[in-house]
């Protein structure tokens, strides 16, 4: 039975990865911030799934649930380290917290590099390890390669994720082990829900409030439609077991929109439909 950690496993992408895998035959360890969690997640998904209690910001309790796992492998290895769990600061740039902006950075960035470093032993990072070598698949986003207004924290992180995983990739050829990035446009999860309730009227004092509350209501109908998690846990599962993995797995909500348009337009231009879309006026 192959083996894998999947971080941020309550709901969404992480909840829907764990089911098709171990609908597959895989044994999940997954990551949960609260024991209730853990226990709701034990009850859905059954004996091929493992809770591990820790937070991706401390390092403390990714090295102690590092250790549970090693135990429970007795030698064996792990098949994969899914790094999925992740959070988005939403809002204009010049009025967010520092606070808020370096948190951003710590769950979505460092807390990667803690969970990757601390489980990479498992994955075959050692010379002579007795069994073959494991795969990373890192969860970013289009946002990792477009970068939207008020969306700036989260598309940095996404950005800086993918770097990361470019030198990692290239570093990890000396073990034989791969790293994986797939690029979700909005999916169909829970966070949607959260950005409905996401009080704007804080920023009723700036130059933006006018423009918000219509444009939170379009986002979160945009994500509410976006890709079906279900599709996103597949291509984990392809990720994970293709002989030759892409080194990046697109999976745009609108191709041309969304995608193309963005990536190969002067970016001047864009800024201008960007611009009209959202309702800047000057």
């Amino acid at each position: 039975m192959k083996q894998v950690v999947i971080t941020g496993v309550s709901t969404g992408i992480g909840r829907a990865a764990a089911e098709e895998l171990i609908r597959h035959g895989y044994h999940v360890f997954g990551s949960v911030r609260r024991e209730a969690d853990g226990a709701t997640a034990q009850q859905a998904l059954g004996e091929r799934f493992t809770p591990l209690l820790f937070d991706v910001t401390d390092e403390g309790a990714i090295q102690a649930a590092a250790a549970e796992v090693e135990r429970v492998l007795k030698g064996q290895g792990l098949a994969g380290l899914v790094n999925n769990a992740g959070i988005v600061v939403p809002g204009p740039l010049m009025h967010l917290p520092l606070a808020d902006i370096r948190y951003q950075f710590e769950v979505n960035v460092v807390g990667v590099v803690a969970v990757t470093q601390a489980f990479l032993p498992l994955l075959g990072a050692k010379k002579n390890t007795s069994h073959l070598p494991g795969r990373i698949v890192n969860i970013s986003s289009v946002s990792g390669r477009i970068a939207y207004p008020f969306m700036a924290p989260y598309a940095a992180s996404k950005h800086a994720l993918e770097a990361l995983s470019d030198s990692l990739r290239r570093e990890l050829m000396l073990y034989g082990i791969d790293v994986i990035v797939i690029e979700p446009g909005s999916v169909q999860t829970p966070i949607w829900d959260k950005a409905a309730e996401l009080d704007v009227n804080l920023l009723a004092d700036t130059d933006y409030f006018d423009i918000l509350p219509d444009l939170q209501r379009t986002m979160v109908k945009q994500g509410r439609q976006g890709i079906p998690v279900e599709k996103v846990a597949q291509v984990i599962r392809e990720a994970l077991e293709n002989k030759r993995p892409k080194t990046r797995y697109v999976l745009a909500r609108e191709w041309l929109k969304g995608w193309i348009l963005p990536r190969w337009l002067p970016d001047r231009w864009f800024d201008r439909i960007v611009a009209d879309r959202i309702g800047f006026k000057r």
